[in-house]
């Protein structure tokens, strides 16, 4: 009888082992049910991960926000100085105590960007000799080269020589020159030097400065522009412009025209003189201009220290250039070839008027203007140089 009680036993302790046996790969069973989603159990312990990873996922676009604000931010922040772009260009002035060998190679660089900007560069006043460009230059005087040009075709159509200007009738000259201004003053210049030219030169413009300064109502500045445009002899013209703009590129601080000119002449050699004076006017009468530079639109302005005095709104500045740089006549009726080639335009001549600029569906560059009885009101001839 006690063998069967021992039978029992072992039958009633390998229930349970048997039991726990099975429970427990019917648990991992389950596990492995909730790990697809399926029973109700799993998908009841399956949100203590998800809240754990809720946090995560959560963080994740939390960081990824910023991300994307940031670049708009930086859009925000490239898109406001793309307006203030050229205010980017400034360079820093040059130093307070900049060496006199560092100052040599800013002002040649200069140079070199503005002979690149005008290679067709020349003396504003028609002239076919000597003769012709030192009266010219002496009439030039508090006016622009384009009325003189425009003036002058009648004057030396009358007096061809300084024989035939030395005898005119000074009434009949001042008269031609009257639309120059100041004509009473010029009459009386232009026919004494006439006569200087007559009884002390046989007729002949010296070639000499010290010869050309002791001429009526001629100057330095007079005699280096027909030494170096005349002659081919290098010389440094100190005009309005030339002067204005070396002292605004900190080339000297100098004032009188004499000491400009020996400051600036002993930047550059000798042989540069007369084409860097050229090139200096020619920019001081387009672009970069006494009362409203136009630095927006300027060539050389990431080597300007006085970029900003100006207009700097490149649709701004673009409206303040002159000259052919606008879209306007020279001063010249009859310019050189290579400014023709460069998209210059002729000036048209006295009693004409100057288009304000070209339009679309305009007649050419060079066309006929129509007869007005002066200048149109803005034209480049109301202003002077």
């Amino acid at each position: 009888m006690a063998a069967p009680k021992k039978v029992a036993a072992p039958k009633k302790a390998v229930a349970p082992r048997r039991a726990a046996k099975t429970s427990a790969p019917s648990k991992a069973v389950a596990r492995k049910t909730s790990a697809s989603g399926t029973p109700t159990k799993a998908t009841a312990r399956k949100p203590t991960p998800a809240k754990k990873t809720a946090p995560a996922k959560k963080a994740a676009p939390a960081a990824v926000t910023p991300a994307k604000a940031t670049p708009a931010k930086a859009a925000s922040a490239k898109a406001t100085p793309a307006k203030a772009a050229p205010t980017k260009i400034t360079p820093a002035k040059p130093p307070r105590n900049e060496s006199h060998t560092a100052l040599v190679r800013r002002a040649r660089r200069i140079n070199r960007e503005l002979g690149e900007v005008y290679p067709y560069a020349h003396p504003e006043l028609d002239f076919e000799n000597p003769f012709q460009l030192v009266v010219a230059t002496v009439l030039s005087a508090q006016t622009t080269d384009l009325r003189v040009n425009q003036t002058t075709p009648a004057l030396f159509g009358k007096y061809p020589t300084p024989e035939d200007l030395a005898a005119a009738n000074p009434e009949e000259v001042e008269e031609i020159l009257r639309p120059t201004g100041f004509f009473r003053a010029k009459t009386k210049s232009v026919i004494g030097l006439s006569k200087a030219l007559r009884d002390d030169f046989g007729g002949e413009v010296p070639g000499r400065l010290e010869d050309l300064v002791k001429l009526p109502g001629v100057g330095r500045k007079t005699a280096f522009v027909v030494l170096g445009n005349a002659f081919g002899r290098p010389g440094i013209t100190v005009d309005t412009h030339f002067q204005r703009l070396v002292r605004r590129w900190q080339w000297t601080d100098a004032t009188e025209p004499d000491k400009i000119e020996a400051a600036i002449g002993g930047l550059f050699p000798k042989s540069e003189w007369t084409m860097l004076s050229h090139h200096v006017i020619f920019h001081g009468r387009r672009i970069c201009h006494a009362r409203k530079p136009a630095c927006g639109a300027c060539p050389i302005a990431p080597l300007c220290p006085a970029y900003g005095e100006g207009e700097t709104d490149p649709e701004k500045a673009q409206k303040l250039l002159k000259y052919e740089k606008g879209g306007f006549p020279g001063q010249r009726l009859n310019p050189p070839q290579s400014y023709l080639d460069a998209g210059g335009i002729p000036a048209p001549p006295l009693g004409a008027t100057i288009p304000s600029a070209p339009a679309p569906g305009a007649s050419a560059p060079g066309a006929p203007a129509p007869a007005s009885a002066g200048p149109a009101p803005g034209s480049p001839a109301r202003e002077a140089g």
